[in-house]
C-alpha cells in the first residue's frame, strides 16, 4: 500500500506565518540594490535618505505681484495710500521668481492700484516675508527626508527628486518560483483541449498576478508530473536559483501520490503541514537553504486561501510592508450557511445593496470552483466554534472590491435561465456598468427571497394547472401582503434534453419510467420540477419508477452537462441549454419566465436601467438568437390571467 500523509498539526494561518518568519533570516535572505529614483515607486527604502538640496534653494515669490522692502510700506493706510516707484520701491514678480535683492515681501497684484507705467498705489502695509517662500521652507539640505523601510509613493519620488536625490538604495523585491505539478496538468502555454481526467494549469497565473500586486517578482516553471524524483529535482533547482520562496503547486494533501511533504523533509525542515481553514487545509510550509518552501493545494479556491492568508503576509513582512488589508463591512446573509465545527471556513459572497442594507448570497463552496473567485465581491470567515450562520444573520465581510461597487450590484434570487447570462453581459456594457449576480435556488426560493426582502428581484416561471396562469397564483398564495410588479423576460420552450441523435428514442415523459432511461432532475422548488411533476401526473407516471428522479441539479446547464457526459440519458430543461451543448431536444411546453420585484423597489435606478435595457429591440433580438425563446411579451408588465398572452 502506498504511504499516505497524515495531518498531525493543524494550526492557524497566523501561526504558520509566525513559524515561517521565525525560520528565516530576513537580512541574509533579502539583499539591497541601488536604482534610479524615478523608477523607485512602490519600492522599499533600505536606508534613510537625507536631502542633498534645499527646496526651494532661493527665496521666491509665492504670488504674482510686486516685491518690496516691508519696512518701507508700514505707513500705508486706506485713508492715506502710499505710492511706490518701480525700480526704487518695488519690482514686479511672478509666482516662483527669485526675490530681488533687498526685497523681503510680496504684495499680491490684486492689492495694487496701477497709477502709471512706473507708479503704483497701495492701501495696506506689507509684513516681512509675506507671500514669500523662503530658502528651505519645504526641504532643508542634510535633513532626514525619508526613513528606512518606507515604501515609496508617487509623492515620495517627487520629493526625492526635488531634494536632488537621483538614486536610492532599496530592498530587493521578493522573488517567488511556482512549480505546477500533476500527471493530469496541461501547460496552458500549449493552448490544449483537455481530455477526461485532464485539467488546464492556471493556478500559477493566479499566483503570479497576486505576487505582482504584493510588489514581488513571480516566476513559473514548466509543469512537473507526479514523480518524486522529478519533483525533488525541480524543487532543488528552484532553491539553487535566485528565488527567495519556492511554491510547489498541488501534492501537499494526504493522497498516495502527494509527495510534497516527503520532498520538503528531504531538502529541509517542515514547519507545518495543514492549516485550520477550509478551503486551504493542505497548506504546507518548510525551510531549506535559508529559503522558504510552500506546498500549495491544487484546487484553485484552496490555493488562493494559501496564497492570501499565508504567503501574502510572509512576503509583506520580508518586504518590510504592512500585510494586505481589506475594507470590512457587515452584510446580511440571504440563506443559511452551514459549516463544519472545529475549522474556520472562508465563504465567498456575492454582495449588493438593497434599501441601505448589504445583502450577501453565499457562493458555491467547492475548493475547485474557480468561478466563485470571479463572481465574489467579498468573503466572510465562519469561526471554527460554530456550525454555521442562519439566514438573515449579520456577518462581517472582507470586501474584494471597492465599497462603491456594491451599489452597482443587482441581487437576483430565483430560477436559473440562460437569458440571465445574456442580461448580465449586457448590463456590464452600459455607459454606467451594472453587475448582476444570481443565486439559483428555484422559483419558489425566489418568491421567498422577495417576501423576506433578501433580493432586489426574483426570476420565476411557476405554472398553475388550475388557472393555466404563471406566477400570479403562487404570489397570491405565498406573498398575499407583498405588493410586487411582474415583468416578463421571455417565453421559453421547455422539453426533454437528450443525447445527440436521441439514441434511447425518448419521445415524452412516459419514457422516463423505462428501465433503460436514467433521468437527472432539478431541485425541489424549481419551476422546472413543478412543470415536470404536472406532466408526469397527467401522464400517470409513477415517480418511484423513474431512475434518477431524486438526483438534483440547480441549473439548466448543469442538467445539460449531465446528459452530454452520459451521466444521465435525459433531463428536463430549456431549449437554449440543449442548443448550447448541441443536444437533441424533445419539446414539452411553452412557459413564461418573469422577473418579480417589490413595488417599493420600482424607483431603484439599477432596476430602471435593467428594465430599460430589456425593452430595447437590440436586447430582444439577442434573446431570440439564443434559440428556444419568444419575445412578444418581453419587457411588458404582466397581469393575472394573461397566461402566454
Amino acid at each position: 500500500m502506498s504511504h499516505r500523509n497524515v495531518y498531525l498539526d493543524l494550526i492557524s494561518p497566523q501561526e504558520a506565518v509566525r513559524r515561517a518568519l521565525d525560520a528565516l533570516d530576513r537580512q541574509t535572505l533579502l539583499g539591497t540594490e541601488t536604482i534610479p529614483t524615478h523608477e523607485a515607486g512602490g519600492r522599499t527604502l533600505a536606508q534613510a535618505v537625507t536631502a542633498r538640496c534645499s527646496s526651494p534653494t532661493f527665496h521666491s515669490a509665492a504670488m504674482d505681484g510686486v516685491a518690496v522692502r516691508a519696512a518701507s510700506t508700514f505707513s500705508a493706510r486706506e485713508d492715506a495710500p502710499l505710492e511706490l516707484i518701480k525700480g526704487q520701491d518695488y519690482e514686479p514678480v511672478n509666482t516662483g521668481n527669485p526675490l530681488p535683492e533687498g526685497r523681503d515681501a510680496v504684495i499680491m497684484i490684486e492689492h495694487v492700484v496701477q497709477v502709471d507705467d512706473s507708479t503704483i498705489r497701495i492701501e495696506a502695509p506689507a509684513f516681512p516675508w509675506n507671500h514669500v517662500r523662503r530658502i528651505g521652507e519645504d526641504i532643508v539640505a542634510t535633513e532626514l527626508l525619508l526613513p528606512q523601510g518606507r515604501t515609496l509613493s508617487a509623492y515620495d519620488v517627487g520629493a526625492l527628486l526635488a531634494a536632488g536625490i537621483w538614486e536610492v538604495e532599496v530592498l530587493e523585491r521578493v522573488r517567488l518560483s511556482f512549480i505546477p505539478t500533476g500527471d493530469e496538468v496541461l501547460d496552458f502555454m500549449d493552448r490544449p483541449t483537455p481530455k477526461p481526467g485532464q485539467v488546464i494549469e492556471s493556478n500559477s497565473q493566479v499566483f503570479a498576478e497576486l505576487a505582482r500586486s504584493w510588489g514581488a517578482i513571480p516566476c513559473r516553471l514548466h509543469p512537473v508530473p507526479d514523480n518524486e524524483e522529478a519533483l525533488t529535482s525541480a524543487v532543488q533547482q528552484a532553491l539553487d536559483s535566485d528565488a527567495h520562496i519556492v511554491v510547489l503547486g498541488a501534492g501537499s494533501s494526504a493522497g498516495s501520490r502527494d509527495y510534497t511533504k516527503s520532498i520538503f523533509q528531504r531538502l529541509g525542515t517542515v514547519l507545518c503541514h495543514g492549516i485550520n481553514v477550509m478551503p486551504g487545509k493542505p497548506t504546507l510550509v518548510a525551510e531549506a537553504q535559508g529559503k522558504l518552501l510552500i506546498g500549495a493545494p491544487g484546487y484553485p479556491v484552496s490555493a488562493v486561501v494559501c496564497f492570501e492568508d499565508v504567503l501574502a503576509p510572509i512576503v509583506a513582512r520580508l518586504s518590510r510592508r504592512h500585510p494586505p488589508a481589506r475594507s470590512k463591512t457587515p452584510v446580511q446573509l440571504i440563506r443559511r450557511t452551514p459549516s463544519r465545527l472545529g475549522q474556520e471556513e472562508v465563504v465567498r459572497l456575492a454582495v449588493g445593496e438593497v434599501r441601505g442594507r448589504y445583502l450577501a448570497a453565499p457562493l458555491a463552496r467547492g475548493a475547485g470552483m474557480i468561478t466563485t473567485l470571479t463572481e465574489a465581491q467579498a468573503i466572510t470567515r465562519i469561526p471554527a466554534s460554530t456550525d454555521g450562520v442562519e439566514a438573515g444573520q449579520s456577518v462581517m465581510a472582507e470586501l474584494l472590491v471597492p465599497a462603491a461597487e456594491l451599489g452597482r450590484v443587482l441581487i437576483h434570487v430565483g430560477s436559473h435561465d440562460n437569458t440571465l447570462d445574456l442580461l448580465a453581459n449586457e448590463l456590464m456594457g452600459l455607459e454606467e456598468p451594472l453587475c448582476l449576480t444570481s443565486s439559483h435556488v428555484g422559483s419558489m426560493g425566489g418568491l421567498t427571497a422577495v417576501k423576506n426582502g433578501t433580493a432586489l428581484f426574483a426570476g420565476a416561471h411557476l405554472f398553475d394547472p388550475e388557472t393555466k396562469d404563471f406566477n400570479f397564483p403562487f404570489l397570491k398564495r405565498y406573498l398575499p401582503d407583498t405588493k410586487v410588479q411582474v415583468v416578463n423576460l421571455a417565453i421559453r420552450h421547455q422539453g426533454l434534453m437528450v443525447a445527440k441523435g436521441n439514441p434511447k428514442g425518448i419521445q415524452g415523459v412516459e419514457d422516463l419510467s423505462r428501465r433503460d432511461v436514467r433521468f437527472i432532475n432539478r431541485q425541489r422548488g424549481a419551476g422546472t420540477r413543478i412543470l415536470l411533476d404536472h406532466h408526469l401526473a397527467e401522464a400517470g407516471v409513477d415517480l418511484d419508477a423513474i431512475q434518477g428522479y431524486d438526483q438534483e441539479e440547480f441549473t439548466h446547464m448543469a442538467v445539460a452537462v449531465n446528459v452530454l457526459t452520459g451521466a444521465a440519458d435525459c433531463g428536463l430543461g430549456i431549449r437554449a441549454a440543449a442548443a448550447a451543448l448541441d443536444l437533441d431536444f424533445v419539446p414539452l411546453a411553452r412557459e413564461r419566465y418573469d422577473l418579480i420585484f417589490p413595488v417599493e423597489h420600482e424607483d431603484d435606478t439599477r432596476l430602471q436601467a435593467m428594465l430599460a435595457l430589456i425593452r430595447t429591440k437590440e436586447f430582444q433580438q439577442k434573446i431570440n438568437m439564443l434559440g428556444g425563446y419568444e419575445t412578444m411579451l418581453t419587457g411588458q408588465v404582466m397581469q393575472p390571467g394573461l397566461g402566454l398572452g
